[in-house]
């Protein structure tokens, strides 16, 4: 899968996870984009991926974690965050 699919499916996922609607993001974007983000069809700067984290009261870090784990082929999350931590500690 690649990313912006993923990442499309990692927001999609962790709405409803969060009984969030798409209308729950009208303070920082269109229901329209978050409909076109969620479908693949746009790709979200970092910013919006803030902004998006923040609505659903999150870590950004965990709606890239999660679409990471869908393009690496739902990859344990505990590798993930182990290669993460390793390399951020390793400079």
């Amino acid at each position: 899968m690649d990313i912006k699919q993923a990442f499309a499916r990692s927001l999609k996922e962790m709405r409803q996870r969060r009984a969030a609607t798409q209308e729950d993001f009208s303070e920082v974007s269109s229901r329209t984009y978050i409909s076109m983000i969620e479908r693949g069809l746009k790709c979200p700067t970092l910013e919006k991926v803030d902004d998006f984290a923040q609505v659903l009261q999150v870590h950004p870090l965990s709606l890239l974690c999660l679409a990471y784990q869908y393009a690496e082929g739902a990859q344990d999350i505990d590798r993930l965050l182990e290669r993460v931590r390793s390399e951020l500690v390793s400079g």
